[in-house]
């Protein structure tokens, strides 16, 4: 199969969709890789490493969308990538369809076969492939929370850790799956007072097992988010419906009850975003203010860490990449149901239940459609 691997166009996005290690090891299963020409240079990755493992060097992303039998991504393509797509062309990456119904309708008409990285699953019930960067992300947004706090950013001046002396700063997360986790971690180890919020008594019993009254675990629902959300310094969102739209827990009503000066963070943005308020920002503008609340709402944030995260990504892509290359996709999706569940559009059909529902288009299957 010939794969190729085009640079990323989403602003200040600087990952790329195949290391070297993971072109050496397509090439060592026969297969043949084309990468855009400087497509890894700003993680310090060059055209002379993918060389030197048996990869070749396209100029542009036309050539390598036109050659192509996969593409190889990170991010969901943008509007002059889907228009790139063709019938039959398996594209693989973060696509994130629910809440973006025109790259939907693109992705549809170019009559490619999309797999989505964040829907594929594994033996354990977990998301795989979302995993690595919702580690990443989770981490990053208190990095992101605790800048953002500072009164240069609009914020209220506080200190996640505070001082002797000084109270530290209480830090609310929404959802206790591995972003929540992630980012609940960093924030205890800056020494700031923890509260993670999760509709699971299950989850809550394993973290409270886990980190005891270091952490505090909370049952979440309107009352509980209404009364942590109001008395927070930091709210990150990390809630996950794997496929679909993130709930809006947070309305807009509640940020009149916060403290001036307090930030969210919502990191299931690329799902649409579970505070009310939100609305996708870039790295290059990644705050804006409503009702004295500050909100960092990057819709790709591993990418400010792209090599961390490059790598970190093709640690969990790579075995599913060489699948897909060595057994054609049709193969590897009827021989793998968790990769199966990563489909998302066939050939102008949505084959993702979630995505199906909240964009109002009609469901196919997977399983039906491969079986075509």
């Amino acid at each position: 199969m010939l794969i190729g691997v085009p640079a990323e166009i989403k602003t200040l996005e600087s990952r790329i969709g195949m290391t070297p290690a993971a072109v050496r090891e397509a090439v060592a299963n026969g297969h043949q890789v084309i990468v855009q020409k400087d497509g890894g240079l700003r993680i310090g990755i060059t055209d002379a490493d993918y060389i030197s493992v048996g990869a070749k060097i396209a100029d542009t992303a036309e050539e390598i969308f036109a050659a192509a039998d996969m593409i190889v991504k990170v991010k969901e393509p943008q509007a002059n990538e889907c228009k790139m797509l063709r019938e039959g062309q398996i594209l693989f990456t973060y696509l994130h369809l629910a809440p973006d119904p025109d790259q939907a309708k693109a992705l549809m008409e170019s009559g490619c076969v999309a797999i989505a990285y964040e829907t594929v699953t594994s033996a354990r019930g977990g998301l795989p492939l979302l995993a690595p960067m919702s580690e990443v992300a989770g981490r990053m947004s208190i990095q992101a929370g605790a800048h953002c706090l500072e009164m240069r950013q609009g914020g209220s001046g506080i200190l996640l850790g505070g001082v002797p002396g000084v109270p530290a700063a209480e830090v609310v997360v929404l959802g206790g799956g591995v972003l929540g986790i992630n980012a609940a971690r960093m924030a205890m180890g800056l020494g700031a007072n923890v509260t993670v919020l999760d509709n699971s008594i299950g989850r809550l019993g394993e973290l409270d097992a886990q980190y005891g009254p270091q952490l505090k675990t909370i049952y979440s629902n309107t009352d509980t988010v209404d009364e942590y959300v109001r008395k927070a310094d930091l709210v990150v969102g990390a809630v996950l419906i794997p496929g679909a739209a993130a709930p809006k827990l947070v309305k807009r009503s509640h940020l009149s009850n916060m403290k001036n000066g307090s930030v969210v963070v919502d990191v299931a943005i690329d799902q649409g975003g579970c505070f009310e308020t939100s609305k996708a920002t870039t790295h290059l503008e990644p705050t804006f203010n409503i009702d004295g609340v500050v909100h960092y709402c990057v819709a790709n944030m591993p990418g400010g860490v792209a090599r961390t995260s490059t790598f970190a990504l093709n640690n969990a892509t790579m075995p599913f990449t060489i699948a897909l290359a060595n057994k054609g996709y049709k193969q590897a999706l009827a021989d793998d149901v968790h990769l199966l569940n990563g489909l998302n559009v066939h050939h102008g059909r949505l084959t993702n239940e979630a995505a199906a529902h909240d964009l109002g288009e009609v469901y196919v299957p997977a399983k039906e459609v491969i079986a075509a």
